[in-house]
């Protein structure tokens, strides 16, 4: 797994500690906390200690999503182990002002092929909320399957899945 990824619009990088205001304001928003969940990130503080805390997790990798134009950073891609499920999950948030531009697809996609080279990530999942159609059809498009729908947190959620052969 990279450290950096590009395509010819975006750059990727993992997180950093001066990535600080970009995660607040993601984790701010009303995508972030309709479909992801608040954290209780209300000051920067919180922001840099919710960093610090990911960083240090070797379960949770994020790639930070710029515009490879001017280095605005526009999204998340994340990948993470999480005890409920069996494999890695991919995942991906982005700002308001910078959806409904192809960014997710792009970026996403782009770290996906690069995970499924990987022999230790035959295969991946991905989730969304049952209520969130626009996640569950960006997963669909990157070429995730769906497996079946769960319950997690009191929440239900859909789980797909995708197999490198």
């Amino acid at each position: 797994m990279k450290k950096k990824y590009s395509t010819d619009r975006l750059r990727l990088k993992r997180l950093r500690l001066e990535d600080n205001d970009f995660i607040f304001d993601l984790l701010n928003s009303e995508g972030w906390l309709t479909f992801i969940g608040d954290r209780g990130i209300k000051t920067k503080d919180d922001s840099q200690k919710y960093i610090q805390l990911t960083l240090a997790d070797p379960n949770i990798t994020y790639w930070v999503v710029k515009s490879r134009v001017d280095q605005v950073s526009v999204g998340l891609i994340s990948f993470i182990k999480r005890d409920y499920l069996d494999h890695h999950d991919l995942g991906f948030a982005f700002l308001p002002a910078f959806l409904n531009r192809g960014y997710a697809y792009e970026a996403a996609g782009r770290v996906l092929q690069d995970l499924l080279k990987d022999p230790h990530h035959k295969t991946i999942l991905a989730t969304a909320r049952v209520d969130n159609i626009r996640s569950a059809k960006l997963l669909e498009k990157l070429g995730f399957q769906f497996k079946n729908e769960m319950e997690h947190e009191n929440k239900r959620i859909l789980l797909y899945s995708i197999t490198r052969h």
